[in-house]
């Protein structure tokens, strides 16, 4: 053969062999989701199982029940596992997500099967997701389990029980994961005293003098005054109905004051949801599974109108629902539910208030995106007085705010001013907001409206007003209102003097409380507020962008089909 002809052979040959390795390396992985839970006997597997089947109807998954006796491949649960991953192999899956079954990341058995996992992957990358405690969604079936048994929590004491100790090392890596799980009850119950306790393993090192000194310590609350209640927060033996360790537990307590329910954490609705979450957070996102949930103040109905035609020509691109109000949970729930059922799997929540921080700390712990409570203040929503409910939602979520921190908002500006502007060489000219009920966040929102006023002082027309100031009025706080209007009311009379006196209401639409705060003074007002085309047009930029990096975060990953 011509050594011609060998080069040519030679490089068509590379060439597509370099083809096939780009296209392969361009290929998404396809992910597949491994549910790794406890062998719990017949009654408790069944449970599982049902919830993995259910999980699976819109999730590529595979369930593999392991226990005590895990030991590899060569141990009594290999075949379990073994066929797992075979199925998710199967349905083309090239990377797998372990989500784990069990309350803490301390368990014992998950800490041996962690290490044993790989022995079953083959070539197959694995990516461990958290365990159940670590997220609020497990910790709300806590609340609802202490809320169902609980009369007078500031006379009662609570006591969680968990399960799986070996030894005392373990013991209290388990007691962490109860006690954040007691930290999160306590923000909506204030419990007189809380404590928990975990049982061993049947098998362990002095596991019945381990058991016996747990009981005596729940039997010690008991013998006080006032009632106790034992909530099971595991995920147990459950051979049926009679034989389980939750009813076991209850056997323990005879005649004594301690009130119990033998409900463990599941079956419950929220670990369906968690699973989803869980999967949500690791699988790829499309344009067409985000959704929106914008969140203006509300007011009356041509107020909400009004801020509605600014989102009309975004719900063509976007699903969009509204929930107005201060943060109210129930009503940011049903927004959420909406979305979910017309299959969104992630939310952008948008705070549609004046400046980022407005009703972020509230919002984000309702949305789960903190685990911080809000404290006191007009954060918390009127009439707030412990922790708001945290959403029930499959959904991950992202969030945003501040719309009058968009540049362009000087531009709504200009044109609120040029609409009562006669002879702007002979006006003054007043921007007045609600203000902040600290003063670090009134002097912000002042900061941002000055900024506004140093772009609208490089316009023509603005440039020859005799001044623009900047006001809130703190309309919130009636201490510090006082002060506020106050101080507007002797700006306007004092520029009214030997000028014309324009009051443009910073605020989305309409001028609020002002007509009513600055009777009787000589000023025009323009109430028309900031609701405008310029609006649709942030929400829409700052939407798109978002949508582009959560699509492109794990492009090159897809899901396997169910």
């Amino acid at each position: 053969m011509p050594l011609q002809t060998i080069t040519r052979y030679a490089t068509t040959l590379l060439f597509a062999l370099g083809v096939q390795a780009a296209t392969a390396e361009a290929a998404p992985s396809k992910v597949g989701f491994l549910v790794l839970a406890p062998d719990r006997g017949y009654l408790g597997n069944k449970e599982i199982s049902s919830l993995v089947d259910e999980f699976k109807h819109t999730y590529p998954a595979a369930l593999g029940f392991i226990g005590p006796g895990e030991a590899g491949v060569e141990g009594d649960y290999a075949p379990y596992l073994t066929r797992a991953v075979w199925t998710l192999k199967e349905a083309g899956v090239t990377r797998i997500v372990a989500i784990p079954l069990f309350v803490s990341e301390s368990d014992p058995l998950l800490t041996r099967v962690k290490a044993l996992l790989p022995t079953y992957m083959g070539e197959l990358p694995v990516r461990w997701t958290s365990a159940m405690s670590h997220d609020h969604l497990i910790s709300q079936i806590v609340l609802d389990r202490v809320t169902a048994l609980s009369e007078h929590p500031e006379t009662e004491r609570l006591i969680l029980v968990g399960a799986g100790a070996v030894d005392e090392a373990s013991e209290q890596a388990l007691k962490t994961d109860l006690h954040r799980l007691l930290a999160y009850v306590n923000h909506y119950r204030p419990f007189r005293e809380t404590e928990a306790v975990i049982l061993y393993e049947r098998d362990a090192d002095r596991a019945r003098q381990k058991n016996d000194a747990a009981l005596a310590r729940i039997m010690s609350h008991a013998a006080k005054a006032g009632r106790t209640l034992v909530i099971p927060a595991f995920i147990g033996p459950k051979l049926d109905s009679s034989m389980s360790l939750s009813a076991w537990l209850g056997t323990q307590f005879g005649n004594t004051r301690v009130a119990y329910r033998p409900e463990e954490l599941l079956p419950h609705p929220n670990v369906l949801l968690w699973l989803k979450k869980t999967a949500n957070r690791e699988m790829p996102l499309t344009a067409e599974r985000i959704g929106v949930v914008v969140m203006p103040h509300g007011s009356t109905q041509p107020w909400n109108d009004a801020v509605e035609a600014t989102m009309r020509p975004l719900m063509a691109k976007y699903p969009i629902e509204m929930a107005y109000g201060m943060g109210d949970p129930f009503i940011i729930q049903d927004a959420v539910s909406r979305l979910e059922q017309r299959g969104i799997r992630h939310v952008v929540f948008v705070r549609l208030y004046a400046l980022d921080h407005h009703m972020k700390s509230l919002t984000d712990y309702i949305l789960g995106l903190s685990d911080q409570p809000p404290g006191d203040g007009h954060d918390g929503g009127h009439g707030s007085t412990s922790a708001p409910p945290q959403v029930r939602t499959a959904v991950t979520f992202s969030a945003f705010g501040g719309y009058e921190q968009n540049p362009d908002i000087a531009t709504v500006l200009h044109k609120r001013i040029a609409e009562l502007s006669q002879d702007p060489t002979e006006e003054t000219v007043l921007l007045l907001a609600h203000g902040d009920g600290t003063d670090e966040g009134d002097n912000r929102w002042i900061a941002v409206m000055n900024e506004h006023i140093a772009r609208l002082r490089q316009e023509p027309h603005c440039a020859k007003l005799k001044d623009i100031k900047a006001f809130t009025v703190r309309e919130d706080w009636p201490g510090k209102r006082e002060k506020a209007v106050a101080a507007v009311r002797s700006t306007i009379e004092e520029a009214s003097r030997d000028s014309r006196v324009l009051v443009i209401a910073h605020r989305l639409y309409g001028a609020g409380p002002y007509r009513h705060m600055l009777a009787g003074l000589n000023f025009e007002l323009n109430d028309k507020g900031l609701a405008d085309p310029i609006l649709t047009r942030w929400l829409d930029e700052r939407l798109t962008r978002l949508t582009a990096e959560l699509t492109s975060q794990n492009q090159q990953t897809t899901l396997a089909q169910p």
